[in-house]
């Protein structure tokens, strides 16, 4: 098993601590497998495999039906007062599992640790109900720099064509055949679909769905409207109301297919409520819908550099300022970054372009232009121009 070391850490800074620990993440990212990790961690410092209480709620073995049935499960095998950690994984396969997790979250000698592959986990009831008393660990599928540790590789661009051709799902790391990840990519996206999606929306039309997701995958990185999307589906013959693509890419996002971006007006300092993006948590799950020809390499570099900004703590949003545009407004408790993201700027004009709106910005926040580009690192009069592997392997962290 690939080990996990950032999600891994975040579960150890945790033990023992009052709150309930809740992982999240889209389908197959490797929740199972960071449990299974910290379990062996748990094993290691010394706790006794009976306090270690692990139950996979996918597994038809694990069928319960009521959440008073999970909870009396698990109650029924504390048999002391030494500590206890409690797993339970895919913990919305179990109706109203937000009960049986608050009932365990205050026995004082349980922690509790759950997983879910939809954002309802952390929505309405279980929300108001746990307030205050969790903490989310967002998980994703690998980044660039764990794929090359996998492989004990360099992170160049070779190794990075073979990234977003292959995919960053753990399980796709055991298949050599690219017909085979195709396969699985194909099968997994269907699951998603159906079971993350269509079941849990009461979405019946999944032929339309299937539409609206692929038209999203075709768009990643571009501004789009609910409206917008709307009216290009209806026109291309596929007629649909606002309403339901509303429905459906809420849907797709609460299942952590698409992370939707929001817009920050950098001179305003304000948030503003139109022209978001939409990127993809896996790029290469698009090819199950539009194959691999046609590919925007510019727009699969975004989306990756938009993944590993997440993935590194930041709160992301596309900037605005006057009419330019900032790809990507970085925040975190230091305050701003400012990037801009393109395959190359070898061409003068290209790299004035990516200049210019950055040039605007009147702060003193680091502003950085990131490219394929294999050169030194830039500087345009504190603009640096990085390479975009050494980045992403945090050869250069900004």
């Amino acid at each position: 098993m690939l080990e996990r070391k950032q999600y891994l850490e975040k579960l150890k800074k945790w033990k023992d601590k009052d709150l309930i620990k809740v992982i999240t993440g889209i389908r197959r990212c490797g929740k199972s497998t960071l449990f299974q990790l910290y379990i062996e961690y748990l094993k290691n410092i010394g706790v006794d495999e009976k306090h270690i209480i692990s139950i996979n709620l996918e597994n038809p073995d694990n069928e319960f039906k009521s959440h008073k049935e999970l909870y009396n499960f698990v109650k029924e095998q504390i048999k002391d007062k030494k500590q206890y950690y409690v797993f339970l994984d895919e913990v919305q396969n179990v109706q109203e599992f937000q009960k049986a997790v608050d009932g365990l979250y205050i026995i004082s000698n349980v922690d509790v640790y759950i997983t879910g592959s939809n954002a309802y986990l952390l929505s309405g009831e279980l929300a108001t109900l746990l307030t205050g008393r969790y903490i989310e660990i967002k998980m994703y599928p690998l980044s660039l720099k764990e794929y090359a540790i996998y492989y004990d590789k360099q992170a160049d661009e070779r190794l990075y064509l073979d990234y977003i051709n292959r995919s960053s799902f753990p399980y796709a790391l055991k298949l050599e055949e690219q017909t085979e990840i195709d396969d699985y990519l194909d099968a997994l996206y269907n699951t998603i679909i159906l079971k993350d999606v269509a079941q849990r929306k009461k979405i019946a039309d999944t032929s339309m769905l299937r539409v609206v997701t692929k038209f999203m995958f075709d768009n990643i990185g571009n501004c789009l409207s609910i409206k917008k999307i709307a009216d290009t589906l209806t026109s291309d013959g596929r007629p649909i109301s606002v309403h339901t693509v509303e429905n459906y890419l809420e849907a797709l996002v609460e299942s952590f297919i698409f992370n939707k971006v929001s817009r920050f007006d950098i001179k305003g300092k304000q948030y503003l409520q139109s022209g978001e993006k939409y990127y993809a948590t896996d790029v290469t799950m698009r090819y199950a819908l539009l194959g691999r020809r046609n590919i925007d390499a510019g727009h699969i570099l975004e989306n990756i550099v938009y993944l590993e900004l997440i993935r590194r703590g930041y709160k992301v949003y596309i900037g605005k300022t006057g009419e330019k545009e900032i790809d990507f407004v970085a925040e975190n408790k230091e305050g701003f970054t400012y990037f801009q993201v393109a395959y190359t700027t070898r061409e003068k004009s290209t790299l004035e372009r990516e200049l210019t709106p950055l040039q605007e910005i009147n702060d003193n926040y680091p502003k950085i232009i990131l490219t394929m580009d294999i050169d030194p690192i830039a500087d345009f009069e504190g603009i640096k121009k990085i390479n975009v592997i050494d980045w992403l392997n945090e050869k250069n962290i900004a």
